[in-house]
């Protein structure tokens, strides 16, 4: 039923990321997860394949294919390594807030850079002490002359360390119009990234802290109007961080169905193979239905986001459930491999910590469920896939160049 959303191009297209992660990234798998070390070739290759620019417009370079294939490229990726697809998904994160608050002159001037994999963009809005609650955030920005002087601390930031364009949101002023976003380049001064810190599962994805001290940003660098932050924050979760973490999800899970039936078909008990016990094979069916629900789930969110259709809430139900059937799969499939499942010579435990690290980020599986009930009370909020669904078109007629 999920294939009725894909038209030839989409089958092109994941055929085309699935050889790619076959080739060129499953080789690097056991050595990201023994050292742990950054993947900055890995995050180039991707790039320059034109990937991150997904849902860019043609005209400024991009594909132009929308946010299915979008969900296509992620989905590939994290079949063979969730931190490879987390590493494109958060920067194609990044280019959101571009695409949908940039003027004309920061479209021509970044969008054919992120296109063509000359930068790699993040969104940088979470703080240690705020977390899910935007409005809470401390960082400041205030304007001195023809500059903006940023200072305070970014947290839990996607690609950090590899990042060439950093969309901070920062506040300005006081309540909820007080936050306002800038494009920070990452080699301005007072702009500097610690070590980051070691986590459960992705290795080989950077998510670290942004610190800045006195930075200075033009104000040709702000997104949008002083006041635009929250706008710019809660749509890109909504519009992008949500089904980008839908699709990472939904590729960890698919190699939790192949490597579990592969081991049930492998491994033998009794003089047959495990799958033939009664119990195996149906948690196998359960992961099997569970694929198909997440997976169904996942592109018709997409699909309807790609028709302009106002659909917030699917694109937060994809994400509640591709997060939460994950989890439920991931226990089940290490209760099939047993003590195998906790070696590291075996791939599933890989997955389970894989499988955490898709929980929080965009809003836990508790946010989702706050804003679907208000959906359900018709108390929700503003359809940011609504107001946004023609953005993607060009302001303004654009020369022969864009340099």
């Amino acid at each position: 039923m999920s294939d009725a959303f894909l038209a030839e191009k989409h089958h092109q297209l994941r055929a085309e990321v699935r050889a790619f992660a076959q080739s060129e990234v499953a080789p690097h798998v056991a050595e990201m997860e023994r050292t742990e070390a950054i993947e900055v070739e890995l995050a180039k290759a991707i790039a320059k394949r034109g990937w991150i620019g997904a849902t860019i417009n043609e005209i400024y370079g991009g594909m132009g294919a929308g946010h299915l294939a979008k969900t296509l490229i992620v989905e590939e990726l994290s079949r063979v390594s969730g931190a490879v697809g987390a590493i494109a998904q958060a920067s194609q994160l990044g280019a959101a807030k571009i695409i949908h608050f940039g003027n004309e002159r920061q479209k021509r001037k970044w969008l054919p850079r992120v296109a063509d994999g000359t930068c790699l963009p993040t969104i940088a809005v979470t703080e240690a002490g705020a977390g899910s609650h935007v409005l809470g955030m401390q960082m400041t920005a205030h304007r001195e002359g023809r500059d903006y002087v940023l200072n305070g601390r970014k947290i839990y930031i996607g690609n950090s360390h590899i990042g060439n364009l950093h969309g901070v949101v920062a506040r300005t002023s006081k309540g909820s119009r007080g936050l306002t976003a800038f494009l920070v380049e990452a080699d301005r001064p007072g702009l500097t990234r610690p070590t980051p810190g070691k986590s459960l599962g992705f290795h080989g994805f950077s998510f670290g802290e942004l610190h800045f001290s006195n930075c200075r940003v033009p104000i040709s660098n702000r997104l949008g109007r002083e006041g635009d932050g929250k706008d710019i924050a809660y749509s890109s979760s909504i519009l992008y961080g949500r089904p980008n973490l839908t699709a990472v999800a939904l590729g960890i899970h698919q190699a939790i169905l192949e490597q579990t039936s592969t081991f049930a078909s492998e491994r033998t008990r009794y003089g047959n193979a495990l799958h033939q016990l009664p119990n195996i094979k149906i948690k196998i069916g359960q992961i099997q239905s569970r694929v198909m629900t997440a997976r169904l789930a996942a592109y018709h969110a997409a699909h309807l986001l790609d028709n302009s259709k106002s659909r917030d809430a699917e694109l937060m139900n994809a994400k509640l459930i591709n997060a939460e059937l994950l989890l439920d799969s991931a226990r089940a499939a290490m209760e099939i491999h047993g003590a195998a499942g906790l070696m590291r010579d075996v791939p599933m435990e890989r997955y389970m910590r894989d499988a955490h690290h898709v929980c929080a980020p965009a809003g836990t599986s508790d946010i989702q469920l706050l804003r679907l009930a208000e959906v359900a009370l018709g108390q929700g909020k503003e359809q940011w896939s609504q107001r946004l669904s023609a953005a993607n078109v060009p302001q303004l007629p654009l020369p022969a160049r864009l340099d």
